[in-house]
């Protein structure tokens, strides 16, 4: 293996190190902190369900079985065997996330394929190829200053705006979100010029004007017209700005919730009702099973098992519970830093950056839109909200990072 793909954290070890290092074949922080946000999910998604009769939590019961299997399997697979397959693993993801526009509408969306017996969610996979053929792609490149770094950028653009594109038309604006954040910390580890980090950073700052500017002249246009739904179409034919009317509702929801349900009825419930929930569970909580929020329906059963269960968690282990979930997370994450840092190539470290980065977007996120920090996005926390296609993909990309530290010594 040449110069530029071996690592980057550390010049070498010395033997007393590799010694050490080779005693311990497992990266230990991910288990253990897999097993207790597992269990934290099945206990508090069949409370969040205690009320209807809902049974879930069963089926999570197998996912995490599955999940822990599929981990397992892919750890101990060398993870130099999917740089070898990354673009003919890219095309399936993509595939899949074409096929998604065969089915029906559900929810008003399109982002499942319904196979009978289970439903699969190709966004979440998507993330996984995705990064995989991104840091494939920057590991084989030649870095140096921004003009040779941008052939790499400008692949390594092209692999993450492909699947975004898709993501966004199914639409699901949450995961679209996730991508960006993989991408920098992939050109981050590959060293690009910081130039090109200012320059990206400036026009995220147009965007994000260009996307308020647009959010508040639909905000008039819809208080100046008595017919909402004309103003909703009547705003859609002057805008370039591809946004669904749900989503432009969401974004003023969090930033002027007083105006645009100043009654806390329609689009400001589910946040109000979760933070009740979270400020009523104390230092201790309520104990399990006797959360009001969910257990009265005030949380409504579509969104307390899945994009809302850290409130479920909140009420009735408190304080406590979150901080203990909180810091799962932290282990988790801790972890995949641990495991760059070890990583004999750029390829490996890519892989554990990008994954650590993917988990710290949907934490901040999900628990953020539980307690009022950031915008209701739809994404679900890891390891704890409900769901196969999620829970399965997050097992397969801690996999892949315990994959980077138990063959971390092949390629020294």
């Amino acid at each position: 293996m040449d110069l530029k793909t071996r690592g980057i954290f550390s010049s070498g070890t010395n033997k007393r190190d590799d010694l050490l290092e080779t005693e311990s074949k497992w990266e230990m922080f991910s288990p253990v902190s897999l097993i207790i946000l597992c269990t934290m999910s099945i206990l508090f998604i069949r409370s969040a369900q205690a009320y209807t009769g809902g049974n879930q939590w069963q089926m999570q019961v197998i996912w995490v079985i599955i999940g822990f299997s599929i981990y397992v399997i892919v750890s101990v697979v060398d993870y130099h065997f999917w740089m070898r397959f990354a673009h003919i693993i890219y095309v399936l993801g993509v595939i899949s996330l074409v096929l998604v526009f065969l089915w029906p509408q559900k929810y008003g969306a399109q982002r499942w394929i319904d196979l009978g017996l289970f439903k699969i969610q190709p966004s979440e996979f998507a993330k996984i190829v995705t990064l995989i053929l991104g840091a494939s792609i920057m590991a084989r490149s030649e870095i140096g200053n921004l003009k040779d770094s941008f052939k790499g950028i400008c692949k390594l653009g092209f692999c993450f705006v492909c699947p975004m594109f898709l993501i966004f038309k199914q639409p699901d604006l949450g995961s679209t979100l996730v991508f960006p954040p993989i991408a920098f910390s992939i050109l981050y580890v590959a060293r690009i010029p910081y130039r090109f980090f200012v320059a990206t950073a400036l026009l995220f700052v147009v965007i994000i004007g260009v996307l308020g500017y647009d959010v508040f002249r639909y905000y008039q246009y819809k208080s100046e017209n008595p017919h909402p739904n004309e103003a909703i179409v009547a705003y859609e034919d002057t805008t370039l700005i591809p946004l669904k009317d749900y989503q432009r509702k969401r974004i003023l929801t969090f930033l002027a919730p007083e105006v645009m349900d100043p009654n806390g009825i329609g689009a400001n419930w589910n946040r109000i009702q979760a933070l009740i929930a979270v400020a009523t569970g104390g230092i201790s909580g309520k104990g399990l099973g006797n959360g009001m929020q969910a257990k009265l329906g005030y949380l409504p059963s579509a969104v307390a098992h899945n994009d809302f269960i850290f409130a479920v968690l909140a009420e009735e282990s408190g304080f406590v519970g979150g901080m203990t979930a909180i810091a799962a997370y932290f282990l988790l994450i801790f972890g995949c830093l641990k495991v760059a840092s070890k990583a004999s190539d750029r390829f490996g470290a890519m892989l554990a950056i990008g994954v650590s980065v993917l988990l710290m977007t949907h934490v901040f996120i999900n628990i953020g839109m539980t307690i009022g920090i950031t915008p209701i996005t739809g994404l679900p926390l890891p390891f704890l909200s409900y769901g196969g296609s999620f829970l399965i993909s997050c097992f397969i990309l801690l996999g892949l990072v315990q994959s980077v530290y138990r063959h971390r010594k092949e390629f020294r």
